[in-house]
C-alpha cells in the first residue's frame, strides 16, 4: 500500500515540449501506468482505469499528482527572474530507487571520484563544515555555506575556481543547487533534478537549469549536464541496498553527509517512503 503522503505530491512526468495527442506519451508513475497527451490543445495525464490526475505546468515539465494534492508545487523564483536561460536537458533512466537519485544530489564528497576533473579532482577531497537545517517554513531541507574548489563548475566557466553551493529539497523527489555562476559572481547558477518515481528501484530523472549564459549553444548546455548525470548513473544502479535505508543505524554517516541525514530524517517523518527501506535488513 502506497502512503497517502506520498500520493499527495507532485511528481513530474513529461516534458511540456514533448507531449503529443493520443498515445502521448506513455509511462509509470509509482509502480501505475499512465499516459501524458494533449486533447483539445489541453495537457491531460489518465491513469491506467481512464481516471484524471490533477496536473499543473511548472518549469518546461508537466506535473502530476496522483492523489489530493496536499499543497501547490514548490516555487523556483529564479524561472521567472529576467536573463536567465532556462534548459530543459532531457531524461536519463536510473535502475536506483528515486530517492537514492535524489540523495546522490546532494552528495559533495563524491565529485573527485566520480566527476573527476569536472566537478572536484584529488587533492582537493575534503568537505569542509557548512549548514544545514529542515526549514520549517517552508518544510524544506536546506544545505549552505558548502564550498568545494572545482575544476570546471559550469560549461561557461574558464578554469577552476572554488564553488559555492546552496542545496535545497523541495520535494521528495526534487532538488534545487544554487552554485556560483562564473560569469556573474553575484549570482547564483539554478540546477535542478526533477524524479519520476516509475517504481520504488527505477526512475526517470529530468535534469533542469536556470543559468546566465547566452554564449554556450544550447546543445553543449545538455550535453554536459547530462554527461555528469550519467557518470552518476553506473553508481547509483550499483548502491546497495537499493531502497533508501532511513534506519539510521544502516549506514555509517560521516561530517560530509549532513544533508543526507536530514534528508531522511525529513522523509521519515512525513511518511514519504516510496522507495525507502524502513528496517535494516
Amino acid at each position: 500500500m502506497i502512503p497517502q503522503a506520498v500520493l499527495n505530491e507532485w511528481y513530474p512526468v513529461a516534458m511540456i515540449a514533448m507531449v503529443g495527442p493520443w498515445p502521448g506519451r506513455q509511462t509509470m508513475l509509482l509502480g501505475s501506468d499512465i499516459a501524458v497527451f494533449l486533447d483539445a490543445g489541453e495537457i491531460v495525464v489518465k491513469g491506467a482505469e481512464g481516471q484524471r490526475l490533477a496536473v499543473c505546468l511548472a518549469y518546461g515539465h508537466v506535473w502530476a499528482c496522483p492523489g489530493t494534492p496536499a499543497h501547490p508545487l514548490f516555487p523556483i523564483p529564479e524561472a521567472d527572474q529576467p536573463g536567465r536561460r532556462l534548459v530543459d536537458c532531457g531524461v536519463v533512466r536510473v535502475k536506483c530507487s528515486p530517492l537514492r537519485a535524489v540523495e546522490n544530489f546532494l552528495d559533495i564528497a563524491h565529485f573527485p571520484f566520480v566527476h573527476t576533473d569536472v566537478l572536484g579532482a584529488e587533492p582537493h577531497t575534503e568537505v569542509g563544515r557548512y549548514e544545514v537545517q529542515i526549514r520549517e517554513d517552508s518544510d524544506e531541507v536546506w544545505a549552505t555555506k558548502v564550498h568545494f574548489y572545482q575544476p570546471q563548475a559550469a560549461k561557461s566557466a574558464a578554469g577552476g575556481i572554488v564553488t559555492e553551493y546552496m542545496y535545497r529539497v523541495a520535494a521528495p523527489t526534487a532538488s534545487v543547487l544554487y552554485k556560483t555562476c562564473p560569469n556573474r559572481p553575484d549570482e547564483w547558477d539554478v540546477i535542478a533534478i526533477f524524479v519520476q518515481p516509475l517504481t520504488e528501484e527505477l526512475c526517470e530523472v529530468w535534469p533542469w537549469m536556470a543559468l546566465f549564459d547566452d554564449v554556450t549553444p544550447q546543445a553543449d548546455l545538455i550535453q554536459f549536464q547530462q554527461m555528469i548525470f550519467l557518470q552518476d548513473r553506473s553508481i547509483l544502479e550499483n548502491q546497495i541496498p537499493r531502497l533508501l535505508p532511513l534506519d539510521p543505524g544502516k549506514e555509517i554517516p560521516t561530517q560530509a553527509d549532513l544533508t543526507s541525514i536530514a534528508y531522511r530524517r525529513w522523509l521519515k517523518r512525513k511518511g514519504l517512503t516510496y522507495g525507502a527501506q524502513m528496517v535494516a535488513a
